[in-house]
């Protein structure tokens, strides 16, 4: 999601896209905006596979959700990147599908470049504005898995980052339902980041994977969530990467990288005072 704003002769205000550009490298093709920094990936022979592995961990959901259920309601992308997570909600888990972008050349490159497809009775794709998105009444309490990953060009930090966004968030949640928010960024604070979303959530409801080499740390919150036992979670960790075995999905891998909210952000959010 990226967009330059510019004043008109007349005061008005007017949007200039950041256009989509690509590169490819080894069989991979690359999406950015007007800059080095990567906002997506595609190996170019096997499109539904996840390239990027802090992609592969915004699957995480999968594994605070019974393995009956893995494929049951609707799944949205806020930010298409270029199209993994959409894709793959849309063609290998079946899910109902809705992504959300505000970029009209992300949401083009995607359709040419990155094996996109048209909306269809289980696909969705929106050109708007996420935050638009989540605040509007009828989306309330509609969506079993939300994926968040909102930076600008410059990859700097989310370009929605507040409690306001993040309580909209939940509030679009079903019961049980789970988000997943990349927090990448070299301005961007985890604590900060981390803390905003455990103060509407609850901090028994929100978890990280420990950061990816390139220092993506993706989180995971959930709305009223039943966390099974280990032995249980063990077992959906092993069932994902049966069943998905050819996506080469390391579910075992992200139960290990789980970890619970710091215990600092947690004495701090215990410390605040009530409203």
């Amino acid at each position: 999601m990226s967009k330059k704003q510019s004043r008109t002769r007349k005061g008005e205000s007017r949007t200039d896209w950041v256009p989509a550009t690509l590169s490819e490298y080894d069989g991979v093709r690359f999406l950015h905006l007007d800059s080095i920094w990567v906002q997506g990936a595609m190996r170019i022979r096997k499109p539904q596979q996840l390239e990027l592995e802090y992609i592969q961990r915004m699957l995480a959901w999968m594994l605070w959700r019974d393995a009956e259920h893995l494929s049951g309601g609707l799944a949205v992308q806020l930010g298409l990147g270029a199209a993994a997570l959409t894709r793959f909600s849309h063609k290998v888990l079946k899910m109902r599908t809705t992504a959300v972008e505000l970029n009209p050349t992300v949401i083009a490159a995607c359709r040419s470049w990155f094996h996109l497809p048209e909306d269809d009775e289980r696909l969705t794709v929106l050109n708007m504005d996420a935050s638009a998105w989540v605040q509007d009444p009828a989306n309330l309490q509609t969506v079993a898995v939300l994926n968040v990953d909102l930076y600008d060009h410059d990859a700097a930090s989310p370009v929605l980052d507040d409690e306001d966004f993040y309580r909209a968030c939940h509030g679009v949640l079903e019961e049980g339902g789970l988000m997943t928010v990349n927090l990448f960024g070299r301005a961007a604070s985890f604590a900060r980041s981390a803390s905003r979303i455990a103060r509407v959530f609850g901090s028994d409801q929100v978890w990280s994977l420990a950061p990816t080499k390139e220092g993506n740390t993706v989180l995971v919150a959930g709305r009223n969530v039943v966390v099974p036992d280990r032995e249980e979670l063990e077992r959906r960790a092993a069932n994902i990467e049966s069943k998905f075995a050819v996506y080469g999905l390391p579910a075992r891998k992200w139960l290990r990288l789980v970890r619970p909210l710091p215990m600092s952000i947690i004495n701090q959010l215990h410390s605040e005072p009530h409203s």
